[in-house]
């Protein structure tokens, strides 16, 4: 089979998932075809390429350990005019919780109260509720407490290709340090001389 056709079968096949389809997928579709010297991995960076340049509306990407179409991040704006997806919004503590799971998987239920210092259990119940999160087991603790970790969806959201893909919580705190040093410079830049009328002297 030519290499352009069998291009287009994997193109069809990403794009008729409703999930990030994984490359091991797209292999057992295509067993029954003699590739010859042809590579799956050959073919994934054809299609990518075919979708890599900026004149294309959408791009393919490589998330939560599969393949799938996305509007490039650059057309956002215009996408949102169409109103028909709402993202889904997170509280500050869901977002908190959710961290503790990512970079301390698998965690209990008390670790994640230990290091917020509040109750988290209806946080972590809604975060389960949504599929980001999802019982992996249970500790070897007296009462087998149950240990969380994240989910394909966590990935898919956040668009990572696998839970490695997080920033490393250095980087995290060097890009703090970073935007705190630019708060700092702009405090310190002088004012602007006030117009007639603006200014404090300038009041009655």
């Amino acid at each position: 089979m030519e290499k352009d056709r069998l291009i287009a079968i994997i193109e069809a096949l990403i794009f008729a998932s409703d999930r990030p389809l994984k490359t091991k997928y797209i292999e057992q579709v295509l067993s029954i075809v003699d590739l010859g010297d042809i590579t799956i991995d050959g073919l994934m960076e054809a299609l990518r390429t075919r979708y890599g340049t900026d004149s294309a509306g959408i791009e393919l990407v490589e998330v939560a350990e599969g393949w799938q179409f996305r509007t490039r991040p650059q057309l956002s704006d215009w996408v949102k005019r169409l109103n028909i997806v709402k993202p889904a919004k997170l509280s500050m503590p869901a977002v908190e919780t959710l961290s503790i799971v990512a970079y301390r998987q698998p965690v209990t239920h008390a670790e994640i109260d230990y290091v917020r210092g509040v109750d988290s259990g209806g946080v972590i119940k809604t975060l389960l509720d949504r599929r980001l999160i999802k019982i992996v087991g249970k500790k070897e603790l007296p009462g087998r407490p149950l240990v969380y970790g994240t989910t394909q969806e966590f990935l898919e959201v956040f668009g990572l290709k696998d839970i490695s893909a997080l920033p490393s919580l250095q980087d995290i705190k060097q890009i703090g340090s970073a935007e705190e040093e630019l708060e700092r410079d702009q405090a310190e830049l002088p004012l602007a001389a006030n117009k007639p009328g603006e200014g404090p002297d300038d009041e009655e």
